[in-house]
């Protein structure tokens, strides 16, 4: 790709970046179809021209486009305003973890806290209790501290995502290195990440911590390999103390050449995770945030693959919605697959292969798969030789054509065209000669 070519790729990315962040609603389903379209068009073209050539200054593109929408308001996702809603309250000394938002919106706590029906009212779980970490509380409770203002609040809540992303980027371009690959291919492997518009658009834009999860995880692997594995113990502790997600990455890492070791790595996990729940520590505690986490797996439906598929099952054969029954199925289901994985040596792939395949089963299992869940399969994607998620990261914005009407609805066509093309692209990857040739050393 010429250098002027380059120049115009990149003015017109950020162009389209600002256009979604800014011009538009997660109601105009034309439009934002249309943007997104057109930002992973440019995306692909950016790779059939080679845009590793010149990687300083797409690397540069990807820094800034990530801060493109620092300043707006997020427009694909609402999750922002219960972070607000959780800071406001913990600034006033109230243990979040202990209230429902529709218990308190009418009371002298919600006034002092500068809990609004206006904010309530942008909850999208405000019978739920909080299932945020205790790591997330805390800077929900520094942001809202360091500004009144609802947008400054956002900005500092988005900060980490800034920090984490740019972290992430140079890890990967570390991890590549070190598994042996030419100058070419960890260039190519750094810029399918940090150019992929999925990533761009879900993680600092719209708030989610995904993107901070993701630093944290790349972090204790590439601290992994080291004799001494407290670095890796450490960073995988802070990824859990983000998301609870990266717990079933546990028995993969878990050193297996020597039981002592493998005690003190998950003692040292298990005890960094714990530790700041011992600020919120109540003793109803437990019960509140395990309630919500219940719910969660039986009630919230969204983008789900074989459950959606064993739900049609179920209500033909039952006549009527089995996910009370189900979500627990499908979690058994799912832990029972990530053990194989995690012990198993039958398939040829290396551990980042593996780490990718537990989160695919845990995905493909889940009764809510929203956009921003599949970004850490594009991060894992890249240290290995699978690429069905970044073909599902080009099929993922069509989920938003479920808010094109005031009632939720989801498209049918979008779920079959989704996961048969994903499934299908795993399964093909699976099967080729390029996948079931000799694993990389781990």
């Amino acid at each position: 790709m010429k250098k002027y070519l380059a120049i115009l790729w990149i003015l017109l990315s950020a162009a389209g970046y600002g256009w979604l962040l800014y011009g538009l609603q997660r109601t105009d389903t034309s439009l934002l179809l249309s943007l997104w379209g057109a930002l992973f068009l440019l995306y692909a073209l950016a790779f059939y021209y080679k845009a590793e050539q010149h990687f300083s200054l797409f690397l540069v593109a990807a820094l800034v486009f990530r801060c493109v929408g620092l300043w707006s308001v997020p427009v694909l996702s609402d999750d922002v305003f219960r972070f607000i809603w959780d800071g406001r309250l913990l600034a006033q000394g109230h243990n979040p973890y202990m209230y429902l938002p529709s218990e308190l919106v009418a009371t002298d706590i919600a006034t002092q806290a500068g809990l609004t029906p206006e904010l309530f009212q942008r909850l999208n779980s405000p019978a739920y209790y909080t299932v945020y970490p205790p790591l997330l509380q805390l800077w929900f409770w520094v942001s809202t501290l360091l500004t009144s203002s609802e947008s400054a609040t956002i900005f500092w809540l988005r900060l980490p995502l800034v920090l984490g992303e740019f972290a992430s980027l140079w890890l990967l371009f570390q991890l590549l290195q070190k598994m042996g690959k030419n100058k070419q291919e960890v260039r190519r492997g750094t810029l399918l990440y940090a150019l992929n518009p999925l990533v761009i658009v879900e993680l600092i834009p719209n708030v989610h911590y995904e993107g901070l999860m993701i630093c944290f995880v790349l972090a204790c692997l590439y601290f992994y390999p080291n004799k001494n594995k407290i670095g890796s113990a450490f960073f995988l502790s802070l990824a859990v103390g983000v998301k609870l997600l990266p717990l079933i990455f546990l028995p993969t890492l878990i050193p297996k050449e020597n039981k002592f070791k493998a005690l003190i790595y998950s003692s040292l996990v298990g005890v960094l995770v714990l530790l700041p729940f011992l600020f919120f520590f109540d003793k109803f505690i437990i019960e509140r945030f395990s309630t919500s986490l219940d719910l969660y797996f039986r009630t919230f439906e969204f983008n789900a693959s074989l459950y959606y598929l064993l739900r049609k099952i179920g209500m033909w054969i039952l006549g009527y919605n089995p996910i009370a029954t189900l979500g627990p199925l499908l979690s058994l289901l799912s832990f029972s697959t990530i053990l194989f994985l995690s012990f198993g040596q039958i398939l040829p792939i290396n551990r980042y292969e593996r780490l990718l395949l537990i989160l695919t089963v845990y995905l493909f299992c889940a009764t809510t798969v929203h956009p921003w869940y599949v970004v850490p399969l594009l991060a894992l994607c890249v240290l290995g030789r699978f690429r069905f998620p970044l073909v599902w990261s080009v099929l993922l914005p069509l989920t938003y054509t479920a808010y094109q009407t005031p009632v939720f609805v989801e498209k049918s066509w979008v779920l079959v065209l989704e996961y048969a093309l994903v499934w299908g692209w795993l399964a093909w990857e699976l099967w080729s000669n390029k996948t079931r040739r000799a694993a990389f050393e781990e």
